[in-house]
Formats: structure tokens, sequence, C-alpha cells
């Protein structure tokens, strides 16, 4: 969302407005209702104020009422659509309930639109000056319902959730008196500034901001909290706001600290600047409330189990989430490509450049965790390791789609389940983005000898106007120019043939000097994701992937051997060669298979019909690993080299 005018030095898109604008207007000849306001950068007049009580534990409740300055006439209200993380129209409007509106103390009728199922139309009675709003924000009981964001211990309170705000005006324009109500005892973090501490009630007041400047700064509160400083000493503060299952997960051990004191040197050091006045990571530790990677300018929601520092060698997977997310507030948040630069969160985002936005934000998540030493340079190409091999084995949906075609999935997909995930494909600009980056800061510094990469990218590009916390658009010509400006190079050639083949951008791990190999053991890394995830991958070799305690099939690769013994996605694998099913015992099979040329036996139950498969493959276990090409460069381990 745009903050200010200070974005407006650079070239807007209004492809979505003015579709917005063209949609309406079509609509509003088709149907009775009024057409819904386009926005415009003015003031809208007076100051809104919404209050969410967020104390009913018991039920996942969230209570808002807001009270609205209007004038007489149409009015129209928005619940918040398109959100700007989820890159998609999924505001979650089918958990809003009990809908009342009021004027002068009388009830005041509202419509729906027929179309826009976002959109709330009524008309204010004369000598009208102000209205209010109550309705209930019914949070998922159970992740078949959506994200749980609250649990008797703590609570994740996203804005856009439980507000409405006036059509015809960009969000920045609208300004909002927030506060809250927290259970008796409660401690909280969150971007926004505290005008009034919390009172007898628990009600916590905030400076006035914008709409959007509410909608992007989300609160994580709990019973067990602690907050520990990231920057010290530092003129702009960086913060953790840690909430817990229970209090022994806030125990953090003086070396973990460090290291993640050592992830915001290393991301100021990176991209030479800070966008924000100051930042908080809003860090949950819970096998309760879903996890969450949630990016805002200021801060972002940060979801991860709860033994995440008690069990610290067990958790490499997920100690490269905070530094994607942090990388967010430069790239996605300050830096944003013009499409997605709507003027508030009912216009569409255009998704176009989100293998830079998110692909190489991914690509910085693995390097910042590794030059910070949250995972050590094993554990980083580890983890390289099986992005590669997902893309060299497991997706042969390149057969008819491209990394610049995926970044549709948000708008086609948005984040259900796909029967056949690898041949369907999904989201692949995050880690083939992440791929084409690698080939990008492998190729900058072949071109320099190694003189330039992908850093001084970051600093020319995400590094400028130090301390400005507005947006600064821009287009792919301007990645081109950057990058020609590093090093003189056909950069629109080099990236287009990566984002448009038919084919996974693989050649940048060749020219940092290393290869995908494959052994009959997993790395130490691979064992412990999987175990954290709940799953077991076989598709490398058998072509299974299976979780949800490990024995679910989730996913079977598009042609693969399971495949073309006739195994689909959805059955439940219950036997091995005739024995109860164990990941061991699949993996010991495979090798047996290998020894014995024959066939691997499978049990499965899909519904109430089981069925033994005989899967022909006889190449034996094999796991992801990288191997350096004698001779070469070791760029991925300057890459990876703290600076």
């Amino acid at each position: 969302m745009l903050r200010d005018s200070r974005s407006k030095e650079s070239t807007v898109r209004l492809v979505p407005a003015l579709v917005l604008t063209l949609s309406t207007a079509a609509h509003a000849t088709a149907v009775s209702d009024p057409p819904i306001p386009a926005p415009a950068d003015t003031p809208y007049s007076g100051t809104l104020k919404l209050h969410v009580d967020a104390t009913d534990l018991d039920h996942r409740i969230f209570r808002a009422h807001e009270e609205i300055p209007v004038q007489a006439g149409p009015l129209t209200l928005l619940y918040p659509q398109w959100l700007p993380a989820a890159h998609s129209p999924a505001g979650p409007i089918d958990k809003l309930a009990g809908l009342k509106i009021g004027a002068d103390g009388k009830p005041l009728a509202w419509t729906r639109d027929a179309v826009n199922m976002y959109a709330f139309h009524m008309d204010v009675p004369a000598g009208t000056t102000s209205i209010t709003i109550d309705f209930d924000f019914l949070s998922a009981v159970d992740s078949g319902q959506g994200r749980v964001v609250m649990t008797p211990e703590m609570l994740n309170l996203q804005w856009y959730a439980v507000a409405l705000y006036p059509a015809g005006h960009f969000a920045t324009q609208v300004k909002i008196e927030p506060s809250v109500t927290l259970p008796q005892g409660w401690q909280f973090g969150s971007a926004l500034d505290v005008d009034k501490a919390a009172d007898a009630e628990g009600t916590t007041r905030f400076k006035q901001v914008d709409v959007d400047t509410l909608l992007d700064s989300p609160i994580y509160a709990g019973k067990y909290f602690k907050r520990v400083d990231l920057a010290p000493g530092a003129k702009v503060p960086v913060h953790m706001d840690i909430v817990a299952d229970a209090p022994e997960y806030l125990e953090i051990a003086p070396e973990q600290l460090k290291l993640h004191q050592a992830l915001v040197a290393q991301a100021k050091k990176l991209y030479a600047s800070e966008h924000y006045d100051h930042y908080d990571f809003l860090f949950s530790l819970s096998n309760r409330m879903s996890g969450n990677g949630t990016e805002h300018h200021r801060s972002s929601e940060d979801g991860v189990p709860a033994e995440y520092f008690t069990e610290w060698n067990k958790n490499a997977s997920h100690r490269d989430l905070l530094a994607h997310e942090y990388t967010h507030s430069w790239n996605g948040k300050f830096r944003r490509d013009a499409a997605q630069a709507a003027p508030n969160y009912n216009v569409p985002l255009g998704n176009d450049e989100l293998w830079v936005y998110e692909g190489q934000t991914q690509y910085w998540g693995n390097v910042l965790a590794a030059r910070s030493g949250l995972r050590t340079p094993e554990q980083a190409r580890d983890a390289l390791a099986l992005v590669v091999a997902s893309y060299a084995d497991n997706r042969p949906g390149f057969s008819w789609r491209n990394v610049q075609d995926t970044t549709n999935d948000p708008v086609i997909a948005q984040r259900r389940p796909l029967p056949y995930r690898n041949y369907q494909m999904s989201e692949e600009y995050y880690s083939a983005g992440s791929l084409v980056w690698l080939a990008v800061d492998a190729k900058l510094r072949e071109l320099t000898h190694e003189k330039k990469s992908l850093d001084d990218f970051a600093a020319a590009f995400f590094g400028v106007d130090n301390g400005d916390w507005g947006v600064k658009t821009y287009m792919f010509d301007d990645l081109v120019a950057t990058l020609n400006a590093i090093a003189p190079n056909d950069w629109h050639k080099f990236l287009r043939d990566r984002l448009d083949a038919d084919a996974p951008p693989l050649d940048g791990l060749a020219a940092a000097g290393w290869k995908l190999v494959y052994t009959d053991k997993p790395s130490d890394y691979q064992k412990n994701a999987e175990t954290a995830r709940k799953s077991n991958d076989f598709t490398a070799s058998i072509g299974l992937m299976l979780g949800s305690e490990g024995s679910h099939i989730t996913d079977v690769v598009w042609n693969g051997p399971a495949f073309k013994a006739g195994i689909s996605p959805g059955g439940t694998l219950l036997a091995v060669n005739g024995t109860e099913y164990k990941p061991k015992r699949l993996a010991d099979a495979l090798k047996e298979a290998k020894a014995n040329n024959a066939p691997i036996e499978l049990l499965v139950k899909n519904g109430e019909v089981y069925r033994t498969f005989k899967v022909d493959y006889r190449d034996g276990a094999k796991y992801p690993h990288l191997e350096r090409i004698p001779g070469t460069v070791d760029r991925l381990g300057a890459i990876l080299a703290p600076r």
C-alpha cells in the first residue's frame, strides 16, 4: 500500500485501479447497487476510531467496535480483501459475523454489494455526523478452518480482520485511532506506538495512524512474554517480542541471542540502510497457534514450533524465517513493484515481479541465516541441496509452465492443497526464484572477477533513501538498469531466459562452484527438517512425499515410479513388503530392491479400499547433497561467508 506522497517519485501502475473503476461501472449498470467509489488521493474528513476486545479466549472471538465520522448520503464501507503478504484476495470475510451499524442510536440498514462481497452499502440519514459499527471476528478453532490466531496462552491480532473503512480514498488518507483490550496480565508486541498504557480494564490506546499503517501493524500478545533487544545501543531500535505456550520455551541461551543480534547486524551491512523508525519481530513459539511468516514494514509475524530455542539442534530448518521476513522490510515493503503499490486493500494487486519480492527474499533468507550463524555453512548448503533436488527431480510441471507463470498462483490456487503439486506447480517464484538470483549472484562475481556481487545490487537497489519508510516503486527495467550499473551485461535476456523457460533455473549452482549429488543417507539437516514437519521425502527415488505423521501420501511425482504403479495422493501408506510402514523400512526396502532386483510392494489404504501396489524401482535410496566441482571458484562459500 502507498504510505504517502513520497512514493510518487516513481511511476505507479494504474491498471488495478482502472480495472476496479471499469468493473464497478459495469456492475452498477447491471444491478441496482450503487457504484463503489474508486480510491482517490484525498483526505477523508474526520478520524475513525477502532476498538477490539480480544478477551474471549474461550470462544476465540475478537469483538470489533468502530466509530466513523460521516456525511449524509450514500456511503460504502470496505472489508480488506487484497492482502499484500498473501498476494491475493484472501481477506477472511467468511469469519465476519454479527454486523450491526447504527446512526444516532438507531439501526442503520446496510446491504452487501451483489458482486463485490467485501463492500457494504448504506444511506446515511440527514443530520448524522457519525455511525457505529459492531461485529465479531470468529477466528478459527482448528486448522481446518484457517490459521489459528487465538489460544488460551496467546493471540495474533491482525487488524485487517477487524476493520471496515470508507471507500473512495487512499488508505493512507484515512486516519484512525486504534485501541485493544487484552486479557488481564498479558503483554504484547507491535510496531504501533502506545498513546496510553493499559488501564484497569486492560485497554491500551495507540497513537493515531492512517489505515494503511494500522493494517500493516499487527499485534502478538500472550500470557508468557519476553522482549529482547536485537540491536543494543543502536539509534534505530530492533526488538524480538516473544510469546510462548509455556514459560520454559522463553529461555534463550546467550549464544542464541548473539546469533539473532548478528542477523540484524548482517542485514544492515547488506542493505546499507534501515527503512523503519523501529522494528519488531513478533515471534510465537507455539504448537497451538498456527505457524506464520508474514511481512510488514516495521514488524513481522513469525511463528515456529515451541521448541525453537529449547531443541536448538533440531530446528535449523526454521532458522531462515526471521531473515526472510526481515528482508521484506526492504524488499516488498520499501522497494515494491509498481503493481503491488495499490492505493487501498480492495484494489487488485499485480504479481508479475513476485520472483523479486519473494524469490530474492528467499535467497537472502538462507544467505543471512548462514552469515549470522543461525545456520552453519553446511546446513545452508544442505537446505540449498533440497531446493535444487526438488527442481532437478520433482517438478515435471515445467513441461508446461514456467517460473513467471507461477506468479499467478496466489490468485489461482490461494495456497489451497493441490492433488499433484509437482505437476500443477505452485508458487515456484519463491524457491525457483531464489535459484534465479543465485545465478545472477554468480554471474556478477564472474563478470567482475569476484569484486562485485548481488550484495552490491542489494545496497544499490534497496539501500537508497536511508531512514525513509515510505514506498519506492520499481519496474522490470529498473532491475536491469541497476544490474547493468554494477556489471554491464544483457541482463534483460539473462533474467527472461530463466523466468520464461519451460525448465527450472539450475545453472547458478554450477556457476557457484558446486553440483548436486545423491547418496543413500540423508543429511542431518534433512532428517531434522522432516521430523519438524512430520513428513518424509522420497521424491528423489520412488517419487513419494509423505506427511501427517509420515504415512499420509501428500504428493506423487508425475510419471515417477510410484505414479506408474498406480499410486495417487490422498491415501495412507500402511505396509512395505508386508510389514507395517515406518520411514526406515521404506528406506531399507529401496536399498534391498536395488540389491535384489525386485519390485517394492506397498499396501495403501484409500478410503475403504486396501490395495497392494508393486513399484518397479531399482536405483536405491537417494538423498540430495552438494559437492564441490574441482578446479572452480567457490563462489557459494563466498556468498555464505559473514560480512
